[in-house]
């Protein structure tokens, strides 16, 4: 069922913790450890799920793998995303950390939206309600739900673009 709930305030201080182990774990084998994802966006509906984004320089598993299963997370193998890796909690708080290329569009994409929707309270707020709809119209249905959020997805993108540009965007210093 897909939940999507009021932000919480707990969210942030969720993250610092899980981020400090994944320091400690990766150590400068993390380019950057981030917060990312609805849950990092403060006043945001969100999935109740704390989203990390590692940036690595070597994309190749063997090098952070070992780390965060040691850390309390699983990889799943089988996703279908080929710019990331992906692994899941294996108990506490939903977690999904999202390995991907230092510098790639990727990466990039999931700060400057994260940015974006934190300096825009009316498209957080629109983002938000949008995914509460969804949610209630297709909750048992994931696919259906994520393919009808990215044409919101890609509308942000295009105004955190323009955004970007304006204000001279660059992604800041790695949240852990």
């Amino acid at each position: 069922m897909i939940e999507v709930v009021e932000y919480r305030d707990a969210w942030p201080a969720l993250f610092a913790e899980l981020g400090f182990r994944l320091r400690a774990g990766l150590g400068e084998v993390a380019l950057r450890i981030d917060h990312v994802g609805s849950t990092a966006v403060p006043g945001l509906r969100a999935k109740p799920v704390i989203d990390i984004q590692v940036s690595v320089r070597a994309f190749e598993p063997a090098v952070y793998r070992a780390p965060l299963e040691s850390a309390g997370f699983a990889f799943r193998a089988g996703n279908p995303d080929l710019t990331k890796r992906y692994f899941r909690e294996t108990s506490g708080p939903r977690t999904h950390v999202h390995v991907r290329r230092a510098g790639s569009f990727a990466e990039q994409f999931c700060l400057l939206l994260r940015d974006y929707l934190r300096c825009s309270p009316v498209d957080a707020e629109l983002y938000g309600a949008r995914k509460a709809l969804l949610a209630e119209r297709y909750g048992t249905d994931r696919s259906a739900y994520t393919a009808q959020k990215s044409s919101v997805v890609w509308e942000l993108i295009r105004r955190a673009d323009a955004w970007a540009q304006e204000c001279g965007w660059q992604s800041g210093a790695s949240d852990a």
